[in-house]
C-alpha cells in the first residue's frame, strides 16, 4: 500500500460521522487537551464545554450549509464535500474538504468561502481548510436531501 493510499484510508476511517450527510446528529470532535493554550493576545484559552461544543457543532453545520457549489444548486454539506471537521481545545477548527471534480472552476475560492463561513461561529478562534481529493468524491456521498433537490432519487 502506498503512502497516499494509507493517508486516504486514514482519512476515510477518521471521518466524523456527525458531519457527513448520513448522520443528522452532527458532532464536532474535540481534540485531546493541550496545556498552556494562549490566544493571540497571550490570554489563556479555555477548551469548550460539552454544551458549548454542541452549540458550535450546530453553528458550524449551519455555516457549512450556507456555502454552495456554484454549478450545483445544493450546499456543500449536503453534497458530501466535507470530509472531516475537528475542533481542537485551543479552538482551532480544522476542515478537510473536497470538490466534485479536481478541475472545478472555484477550486481556489471554495476553501476560502468555507473558512469565512466557519470563522464567524462564536467560540471558534481560527479556521484552517485543507483540500483533498483522496478519496475522490462520488454522488454516493450526497444526502437524500441533496438527491431530492437534484431530482436524483
Amino acid at each position: 500500500m502506498t503512502d497516499r493510499q494509507r493517508q486516504a484510508e486514514a482519512l476515510a476511517n477518521s471521518m466524523i460521522p456527525g458531519l457527513t450527510p448520513e448522520n443528522e446528529a452532527g458532532q464536532v470532535k474535540a481534540a485531546a487537551p493541550k496545556r498552556d493554550m494562549l490566544d493571540v493576545s497571550g490570554a489563556p484559552v479555555e477548551p469548550p464545554s460539552e454544551e458549548e461544543l454542541e452549540r458550535i457543532t450546530t453553528d458550524v453545520i449551519n455555516q457549512l450549509k450556507s456555502v454552495y457549489d456554484p454549478e450545483i444548486p445544493t450546499d456543500i454539506y449536503e453534497l458530501g464535500l466535507i470530509y472531516k471537521v475537528e475542533l481542537e481545545d485551543d479552538r482551532l477548527l480544522k476542515v478537510t474538504m473536497t470538490l466534485t471534480a479536481p478541475g472545478c472552476p472555484v477550486a481556489g475560492e471554495m476553501p476560502e468561502w468555507v473558512r469565512e463561513a466557519c470563522e464567524v461561529v462564536e467560540g471558534v478562534r481560527r479556521v484552517e481548510v485543507e483540500m483533498t481529493f483522496e478519496p475522490p468524491w462520488t454522488p454516493d456521498r450526497m444526502s437524500d436531501e441533496a438527491r431530492l433537490e437534484l431530482n436524483m432519487l
